[in-house]
């Protein structure tokens, strides 16, 4: 068994990235995500890698693209303006099909907003953030070691899918210290990549971009790209359900706010009230079908750090069959325990028959 030692969120991503064998990194400094960048700058040039501190985001994540279009293991991080700026590329990849790995550690917004942790970075993460009409797979850790077991797996997703994939965190986890285990360094062989721009060497041509100024070609390449949206929702889907399957009420929240939750929902059942956790570790494909399959849901309460974004999926999923509640906080203030305890109580009075008082 691997040894166990404390990490801080932030770093113990960098560390299980280069043991994935991630060796190119690039990105432009921005709380609270820094001791990532900062924590790479010093390892991979140990392991033989290349760090790029760029002189913005945008140029970044472009060089995000050409490392991956060479082939390399890329990884890129940032907080929520900060990927928002990077949003042009991160579409660009998609075009072109190039596997990369991105961390946000969402802070408090709109705009340059605050440093503290948030969640209202979902609808940017979910929906494809930029232009045309794309998916990313987004992971939503729950713990540093999460953190570092999605890590590894956010790298073999990309390369399978030739997609970047999303690692959605927030201030709160990238601070957090924890017990971790890391995996062993991963030497590879690693997925032929016959796309790669890594020299013609007498071979056919390979072109990497994301413009293709016909029509129908156009059309049949987002075919494409749908279809493998599709398979990432046939087979990528994941999430917890903690609780008796018997629940009436279930909390739904990720990340932070499961933690969070998870202690509300305890101190519920205490009192005698049937009441479960659902926590989405991935947000896209959201697990609707697991919403679904929960034979005595009554209601559902959705708990976020925001003013209410993943709420809406939860809404999608149960299709009016029962009662969608939400309660959220934004600005980067943390819902406590208490808090989400009364509103779960709103919820049991409700179900029986006084209402949702409050």
């Amino acid at each position: 068994m691997a040894d166990v030692t404390l990490a801080v969120g932030n770093e113990a991503i960098a560390e299980a990235a280069i043991r994935a064998g991630c060796r190119y990194f690039f990105g432009y400094p921005i709380t609270p995500q820094n001791e990532l960048p900062e924590y790479m700058s010093k390892r991979l040039p140990e392991v033989g890698g290349v760090f790029v501190q760029a002189e913005s985001e945008v140029a970044a994540i472009n060089m995000v693209f050409g490392a991956s279009a060479a082939g390399g293991r890329v990884m890129t991080s940032s907080s929520s303006p900060g990927v928002s700026l990077k949003q042009e590329g991160i579409s660009y990849m998609v075009g072109a099909e190039l596997p990369c790995v991105i961390v946000n550690m969402m802070r408090a917004g709109p705009g340059l907003g605050g440093i503290q942790p948030a969640q209202s970075d979902y609808y940017q993460a979910t929906r494809g953030g930029g232009h045309g009409d794309y998916r990313c797979l987004v992971y939503a850790p729950a713990s540093v070691q999460e953190m570092v077991d999605l890590t590894g797996l956010s790298f073999q997703k990309a390369d399978e899918y030739r997609n970047p994939v999303i690692i959605l965190g927030d201030g709160m986890l990238g601070q957090m210290m924890e017990p971790v285990q890391f995996p062993e360094m991963v030497q590879g062989p690693f997925p032929e990549k016959p796309w790669a721009t890594t020299g013609r060497k007498g071979g056919p041509q390979r072109v990497v971009t994301s413009i293709n100024l016909q029509p129908d070609e156009l059309y049949q390449h987002n075919l494409k790209l749908q279809a493998k949206y599709d398979d990432m929702k046939n087979r990528e889907t994941r999430s917890e359900v903690w609780g008796p399957r018997d629940a009436e009420i279930y909390v739904v929240a990720y990340g932070t706010m499961a933690r969070i939750c998870q202690a509300a929902v305890g101190r519920a059942r205490e009192e005698g009230i049937p009441c479960g956790l659902v926590r989405p570790i991935t947000l896209w494909p959201f697990p609707d079908k697991i919403l679904e399959g929960l034979p005595c849901a009554r209601a559902f309460l959705a708990v976020e750090m925001s003013m209410g974004q993943m709420v809406d999926d939860v809404r999608l999923a149960v299709c009016g069959k029962a009662p969608v509640h939400f309660f959220g906080r934004a600005g980067g203030v943390v819902p406590k325990p208490g808090e989400i305890l009364e509103e779960i109580r709103k919820v049991a009075r409700s179900l029986e028959g006084g209402g949702l008082d409050g």
